[in-house]
């Protein structure tokens, strides 16, 4: 017991936590002063210099990759701007394309119009000939049935005509 009294009396004496203790703090400020110091000097001479390094080179890229943005969008609308060219002169070139096959097409389609024009004049002059050759073969073969009857009417009325008579009484009624 008598040694548990001395411990709690020195514990006492001390004033509880060593940091809070005045009479050590002289020391703690000498060591707080030059731990500062080296970690100042560790930072200024090793730390800082590589961050900002880093830093620069950071910046650069970034400043490269925003030239490099640029130079890519310009040559965008640059590329843009030669396709809507182009696409404007296929445009145009489709129309002239088109307009020259419907002029194409129409001058052979008026050329096939007239062959085939020619071609009805041709078979309807062929078809008028040989309907006029009918008409005349017809008029004809009707003058010679018209003869024969007419003979032979006036055989079985008991009368008698000359081929000259029949001729001339057919000639004058197919006039008219």
């Amino acid at each position: 017991m008598a040694t548990e009294t001395t411990t709690g009396a020195a514990e006492a004496s001390s004033g509880g936590m060593p940091q809070l203790d005045f009479s050590t703090w002289g020391n703690q400020i000498f060591w707080l002063v030059l731990a500062l110091i080296a970690i100042y000097m560790i930072l200024s001479r090793v730390a800082l210099p590589r961050i900002a390094a880093i830093l620069a080179e950071r910046q650069g890229t970034i400043s490269n990759d925003i030239a490099a943005a640029e130079d890519l969008k310009s040559k965008a609308a640059e590329a843009e701007a030669a396709y809507d060219k182009a696409l404007v002169d296929a445009r145009a070139e489709a129309q002239n394309i088109i307009a020259k096959s419907k002029a194409d097409m129409q001058a052979d389609l008026d050329k096939a119009i007239a062959k085939a024009d020619d071609q009805i004049a041709a078979k309807s002059a062929e078809s008028e000939k040989a309907i006029s050759e009918i008409r005349a073969g017809a008029l004809e073969n009707v003058k010679a049935v018209a003869k024969d009857t007419v003979k032979e009417i006036v055989a079985a009325m008991g009368g008698k005509a000359d081929a000259k008579t029949i001729t001339a009484a057919v000639t004058s009624r197919m006039k008219g």
